[in-house]
């Protein structure tokens, strides 16, 4: 007796099904604000450039756009003002940056957003608390590799410059007092290091010259508010008693 063999089907593409919200729970609700915290990072904080510097505008404008790298120096003004962080108006913020405020992960500041974590410059913490770079690291070999051939050059010159050589450290110095009195006077560090580079400083050294300045300066204010907070603490003292003058062979006075 012939047996027969029943083939066994091919089992065709599993086509991706969209994820489905249980049944009882909306859908979560669109968020309209972040909390802003800073990433403490040691290393790139003390290396690092600030997002409003020149460095970012030369050098990291080509390789993150024009949006991410404005919403960075927003956040970056932000976290200045109020360094533990801030509340971030996500529709207010897209609208002053020129973004619209359409909605979706599609959106013009959604994209902007999510390329600041793609280059780890920001990173989600949950429960929409975003930790952000307060300066950002220097391009990579990879990432220089990518800049127009004339920012190569412009690159590699500025890396030239930053080295120590004849007379750097004077002129580090020079600069660094400089840079203290600018902050002093009130103003911005975008103003002090554009005014260090009329002054024909190396745009390396005058960014290393502003962030000294700008830290020694907070040290400076937290110690003086600090001195001050004292004295208003301080309970007043009380006037002493004048003491009575004694005459001879008399009362006192």
């Amino acid at each position: 007796m012939d047996q027969t063999t029943t083939p066994t089907p091919t089992p065709g593409p599993v086509e991706p099904t969209a994820p489905r919200t249980l049944p009882g729970r909306p859908a979560p609700a669109p968020v309209d604000h972040l909390l802003v915290r800073p990433w403490i990072d040691p290393v790139v904080d003390q290396v690092g450039h600030d997002p409003r510097s020149t460095y970012v505008e030369r050098f990291w404008l080509a390789t993150l756009g024009p949006s991410t790298t404005w919403l960075l120096r927003r956040l970056a003004a932000g976290l200045e003002a109020e360094p533990e962080g801030f509340t971030l108006d996500l529709d207010a913020t897209a609208r002053a940056l020129g973004l619209g405020s359409r909605r979706g992960a599609n959106a013009p500041f959604a994209r902007a957003l999510e390329r600041s974590r793609q280059f780890r410059l920001a990173r989600d913490l949950g429960d929409g608390v975003l930790a952000v770079r307060r300066k950002l690291p220097p391009l990579s070999r990879h990432q220089v590799a990518r800049l127009p051939l004339d920012l190569q050059a412009a690159h590699q010159q500025w890396l030239e410059g930053a080295l120590p050589g004849p007379g750097t450290d004077e002129q580090r110095r020079r600069a660094r007092r400089l840079a203290l009195s600018l902050a002093e006077l009130g103003e911005d560090r975008e103003g002090a290091e554009r005014q260090l580079h009329q002054w024909r400083f190396h745009p390396a050294m005058a960014h290393e010259a502003v962030a000294w300045a700008w830290d020694r300066h907070r040290v400076a204010a937290k110690a003086a508010a600090r001195q001050a907070q004292g004295r208003a603490e301080r309970p007043p003292s009380t006037p002493a008693t004048p003491a009575l003058t004694a005459f001879p062979g008399g009362d006192a006075a």
